[in-house]
């Protein structure tokens, strides 16, 4: 499945600098944490992105994040967009599931889910949200997490509406 910086290359220049934006307006740490990441990988001082206009600046971001050696960058920076901006996608998958948490945050993931229940959780967040935004949550979910459940695996391969692009 699609590592954080795979996930920056495979969706949408828009969603990438969505992404982006929501740390530069709720993460200040973070946003400043990511600026300097993608100056170092392309070899500039972070005062001179700063300069650059906000618009340009977040898609040249968002085109070096999709690099491997910014995954630890990318990963914290979806992680956040996720639990913070789209915590209701999170909590209606798991309570799909019927799996506890706590604002989409669980503590202990089970080992598997039966293939049906799956199915009708990945259907109701596709109704509900952007099939892109629910593919990057799905992809992010099975590849941050300890668990790996199959059957997800497989949706996320065979299911095109959770493809990149389609």
């Amino acid at each position: 499945m699609l590592t954080s910086h795979e996930l920056f290359g495979f969706m949408s220049p828009a969603l990438a600098v969505r992404i982006i934006e929501f740390a530069h307006d709720n993460n200040k740490e973070l946003y400043r944490t990511a600026l300097a990441a993608v100056a170092e990988s392309r070899k500039l001082r972070p005062a001179f992105l700063e300069r650059s206009p906000r618009p340009a600046r977040h898609a040249g971001m968002a085109e070096t994040l999709a690099r491997p050696r910014l995954e630890l960058v990318s990963a914290n920076l979806l992680r956040d967009w996720l639990m913070k901006d789209k915590k209701n996608m999170l909590a209606d998958f798991l309570d799909a599931l019927g799996i506890a948490h706590k604002d989409g945050a669980v503590d202990d993931l089970p080992a598997g889910v039966e293939d049906e229940k799956l199915r009708a959780a990945v259907e109701k967040l596709l109704a509900k949200y952007p099939a892109e935004e629910t593919a990057v949550y799905l992809n992010a979910f099975y590849t941050m997490n300890d668990v790996r459940w199959p059957n997800l695996e497989s949706m996320l391969k065979a299911e095109p509406r959770l493809q990149f692009g389609a």
